[in-house]
């Protein structure tokens, strides 16, 4: 029986077809795109193909918007910290309590060594933003707006083109971390306000080590990484060309998969979704279940350890998370989760289940087959949830919460 991934915030799977287009830059086109004679002039010309395709899925007005990264918090870094330099007078950055450790450490980090204001707004219990706290952030001191477009944990969208323009309003930039968006939901920067946006390649089946940072036509931008004048002077070192040649065939496939993404994945999502309701008692969607990405169902299961679920899973050849793969090994619930203010009884018992339209239906009916015998025994174990239910076991309590 082969193993269910359903991990697939975490990581994808590289897609055999990106890992096709790939191979030959490694051997065959081996040559330094900035290299002026015929192996360097290849290599260029697949490099700024591979930014068109790019381009095409995000809907960016321009090729030259794109610049090639080391992965998503690289881009995330950038994005901040160009902003902070450029926006003289500004010395503000508001962004949410849900995001991103790329983002979040960076930012603890300014406050304490630089004395950057952050002001971190809240989000209510389906982990939608709370839009009044968000305009009183804004102030003529605001750098920079970060947010992210969709939670990697509950899969929570917020609004950021409506976001970018009240940034736009108090005179700051705005940045997303659409990571966990890119690939999964339509995307058109042409038609946003957004100014910046960070994407990371192996969260769509391409390959690790290698991301992008969207910046607008116009917006002033200053290097992370000094050096070359690779990527129009916006970062330096030799591009890493075998992986940018996944990552525009990774795009290219995320654009044809998108229906797929958005109607079959989001179909199965909802059907394993459901299906965990209606067998196991005292579980919780956690999200905005009107508004989130077609693929991520954070599910706590009350009076539990996730981590111990996890296991259990694995154990079963089942692939699962209970968060963030940047905080794997945290014996602290999540951040996002104390955030949405999750009630005490489910805060530790909460697993994120991660689909990609590489799973099935079948995928779905073995995790069905499973999950629910993992809970019983576990509970049968739980002191708190034999407590609660009188000693009667994980059958003392039929209804479902």
């Amino acid at each position: 029986m082969r193993p269910v991934y359903f991990d697939n915030n975490a990581t994808t799977r590289t897609d055999p077809a990106v890992v096709e287009a790939m191979l030959p830059f490694f051997t065959e086109h081996f040559g330094n795109a900035s290299s002026t004679h015929a192996f360097g002039e290849r290599v260029g010309e697949a490099v700024k193909a591979a930014r068109k395709q790019l381009q095409a899925l995000l809907g960016a007005a321009f090729d030259h918007e794109i610049v090639f990264t080391s992965g998503g918090t690289e881009a995330d870094n950038a994005a901040i910290l160009s902003a902070l330099e450029t926006q003289e007078g500004r010395d503000e950055v508001v962004t949410t309590t849900v995001e991103h450790p790329a983002v979040l450490t960076l930012l603890a980090h300014l406050e304490k060594t630089r004395g950057l204001k952050v002001h971190l707004v809240g989000v209510d219990g389906r982990g939608r933003l709370d839009m009044d706290a968000f305009t009183a952030a804004l102030s003529p001191r605001t750098a920079l707006v970060t947010v992210m477009w969709a939670n990697n944990e509950t899969g929570t969208l917020f609004p950021v083109d409506h976001l970018a323009q009240l940034a736009h309003e108090a005179g700051a930039l705005f940045h997303t971390d659409a990571v966990q968006a890119v690939g999964k939901v339509a995307i058109d920067l042409k038609a946003t306000a957004i100014d910046m946006l960070s994407l990371s390649g192996h969260k769509l089946h391409g390959p690790k080590g290698i991301g992008a940072l969207y910046v607008r036509k116009g917006v002033k931008f200053r290097p992370l990484v000094r050096g070359g004048h690779q990527e129009r002077g916006r970062r330096g070192g030799t591009e890493n060309v075998p992986a940018i040649i996944g990552l525009g065939a990774a795009a290219e496939l995320a654009q044809a998969h998108m229906a797929d993404e958005l109607t079959r994945v989001k179909a199965l999502r909802d059907r394993l979704e459901q299906g965990i309701l209606q067998q196991i008692s005292h579980t919780l969607v956690n999200g905005d279940s009107d508004n989130r990405l077609p693929n991520t169902a954070n599910i706590a299961f009350e009076y539990l350890d996730g981590e111990a679920v996890l296991t259990n899973l694995n154990r079963a050849g089942i692939a699962a998370s209970t968060g963030s793969a940047c905080t794997s090994g945290s014996t602290e619930p999540s951040h996002v989760l104390k955030a949405m203010n999750l009630p005490v009884t489910a805060l530790h018992g909460a697993v994120r289940l991660s689909l990609s339209r590489e799973n099935s239906g079948e995928d779905v009916d073995r995790a069905l087959a499973v999950l629910p015998e993992i809970i019983d025994r576990l509970r049968a174990m739980s002191p708190a949830w034999l407590a609660r239910s009188g000693g009667q076991g994980a059958q003392g309590v039929p209804d479902h919460v």
